[in-house]
């Protein structure tokens, strides 16, 4: 399962469990190694390794520096994937629902080493996703925005339905072209919440990739880009 600490990655897992087909065995996280957070959402290591300890699956870690090349990110995936495949694993699970593009890209890749892609989410309703995962008791923090389509005040918040009517009309409900990130600390795949505390927001610029990684979505062609990011502590 790969596996961001984020809504689409939770609902995803909550899902798949539910498909008799399938067993999933382990999480799979891309980790800023110089930081020790997650990749693109900024969660610090401690508390994605409680997600995994909540949720009851070990965690895999493919661990990268601040910004790496695309053929230095697709390295690194590949190396943990055969690994895992000479391991006896067979599929890897995405919570993409609508980008053609990214969904492909995995495809290809993971054809290459004979794993095949599964999709629990594709091509469903972000709005039905997003009313699914809070009628279900997901509970959720926004920890990082896309300045170019929320601005700070998003950024911390917790993911409610106040929060989703307060999204411009020009921002997806589900974030899948990467307006935000979260993280989320409860609900029915946890066997208990996660504690934290909210710490600083921090705005940081970042020089655009050639394509993105495993972010929501690839950015656009804009050479530099910004985010807000609220830093979770463990409590």
């Amino acid at each position: 399962m790969n596996w961001s600490g984020g809504k689409d990655s939770s609902l995803c897992l909550h899902y798949i469990q539910q498909d008799k087909r399938y067993q999933v065995d382990c999480l799979l996280t891309s980790v800023n190694a110089a930081h020790d957070r997650i990749s693109m959402h900024g969660v610090r290591r401690s508390l994605l390794e409680a997600q995994a300890s909540a949720i009851g699956l070990p965690l895999h870690t493919i661990e990268l520096p601040e910004q790496p090349g695309m053929q230095e990110y697709e390295q690194a995936m590949m190396t943990k994937v055969t690994a895992l495949k000479n391991n006896g694993y067979s599929h890897a699970v995405f919570g993409d629902i609508f980008l053609e593009d990214l969904k492909r890209y995995r495809e290809e890749k993971l054809a290459t080493v004979d794993i095949q892609c599964v999709f629990p989410l594709w091509k469903i309703s972000t709005a039905q996703l997003m009313q699914e995962f809070l009628q279900l008791g997901f509970k959720a923090i926004i920890v990082c925005v896309n300045t170019k389509f929320l601005d700070k005040s998003f950024c911390g918040r917790i993911i409610d339905e106040s929060f989703v009517r307060d999204l411009p009309a020009n921002v997806d409900v589900c974030g899948e072209n990467g307006e935000y990130h979260s993280y989320v600390f409860d609900g029915p795949i946890f066997k208990h919440p996660i504690p934290f505390t909210k710490g600083e927001i921090v705005y940081r610029t970042y020089q655009a990739p050639q394509q993105a990684q495993d972010s929501c979505s690839p950015m656009d062609q804009a050479s530099e880009y910004g985010f807000y990011f609220c830093d979770l502590l463990s409590a």
